[in-house]
C-alpha cells in the first residue's frame, strides 16, 4: 500500500498569570497549552487524531521531572506554567507503533497561534489505515481511494472513521454487507451504471453524508460509511445485480 500523508494542526494558547510571581524578573509568568488535531484532506475541517496512540512532549530541562510528558488521548493536550520561550520536541506514535518526530516553537508573540506539520505514514495497514480514513482517503486501500479508471467517469468509495461513521460501519457489517466488497464492485461498474450510482447517492443521502463531485476531473468521491443504511442496501443490491455476488 502506498504512503499516506496527513497534516496536523498544532494549536498553542498562552496568557499572563496576572498575580503570580515570576522566578525571572522582567518576564511575567504565563500559563500555556498545546494540543493537536488532524486536518481533513478534502473538507479541511479539524478532526480528532485517532490515528495516534500517544504524543510525547520533551520540554526545556528547567522543567525537571516534567521535562518529558506523555499524553495518550486526543487532543493530546499539555498545560504548563513558565516564563520563557523555547523549542519543544514532539514525538507522535501512531497506531502501528511507529514514531514521527518534529519540533515546535513555543513563543509568546500571540495569545493563540496555529502551526502545521505534514507527517507521512508509510504503508499504513490494519487499525492505522482505518483510523486514517477519518481524515481522508488512504491510497491503495480497498476501502479507500478506489477508482475504475474508465474515461469519462471515476468513482472512489472512501472508508469510514470513528464517531457516527464508525458506528455505522459496525452496524452495517453486522447486517451482512461487506463494505470493502461494495467499494470494489463500485470500481467495476460501467460508465452508465456509475451515473446511476451518483444519482442514487444524490437522491438518498443524509445530512451527515460526505461526498465530493469533481466535475472538472470527472471524479466522484463518497464516504460509504457516512451514507444511510437504506442507501447502502440500495447500492449493495445494485452492484450485485450489475457485477455479481462475490
Amino acid at each position: 500500500m502506498p504512503d499516506a500523508k496527513r497534516t496536523f494542526k498544532i494549536i498553542t494558547e498562552q496568557r499572563i498569570l496576572e498575580h503570580a510571581e515570576s522566578p525571572q524578573p522582567g518576564f511575567p509568568l504565563r500559563h500555556w497549552s498545546i494540543q493537536l488535531v488532524l486536518i481533513h484532506q478534502d473538507t479541511k475541517q479539524d478532526v480528532s487524531a485517532e490515528c495516534l496512540q500517544k504524543v510525547t512532549y520533551k520540554l526545556h530541562p528547567s522543567f525537571g521531572q516534567r521535562e518529558r510528558q506523555m499524553k495518550k488521548s486526543p487532543p493530546f493536550r499539555i498545560e504548563e506554567d513558565g516564563w520563557g520561550e523555547f523549542e519543544i520536541e514532539m514525538y507522535l506514535t501512531d497506531l502501528a507503533g511507529k514514531e514521527h518526530q518534529f519540533k515546535h516553537d513555543l513563543n509568546f508573540a500571540s495569545e493563540r497561534y496555529e502551526t502545521k506539520q505534514v507527517v507521512t505514514f508509510k504503508n499504513p495497514k490494519g487499525d492505522l489505515a482505518i483510523a486514517l480514513r477519518a481524515s481522508g482517503p488512504v491510497p491503495g486501500d480497498a476501502g479507500g481511494d478506489l477508482v475504475n479508471g474508465r474515461k469519462g467517469g471515476r468513482i472512489s468509495g472512501v472508508g469510514g472513521g470513528d464517531g457516527e461513521a464508525g458506528k455505522k460501519r459496525r452496524k452495517t457489517d453486522m447486517r451482512g454487507i461487506d463494505m470493502d466488497s461494495l467499494a470494489e464492485k463500485l470500481q467495476k461498474l460501467g460508465e452508465d451504471d456509475l451515473l446511476q450510482v451518483v444519482q442514487m447517492v444524490h437522491d438518498n443521502k443524509s445530512e451527515d453524508s460526505w461526498m465530493r463531485n469533481d466535475v472538472e476531473q470527472g471524479e466522484f468521491h463518497v464516504d460509504l460509511y457516512t451514507l444511510p443504511e437504506s442507501l447502502i442496501k440500495m447500492l449493495w443490491e445494485f452492484t450485485n445485480e450489475k457485477v455479481g455476488v462475490s
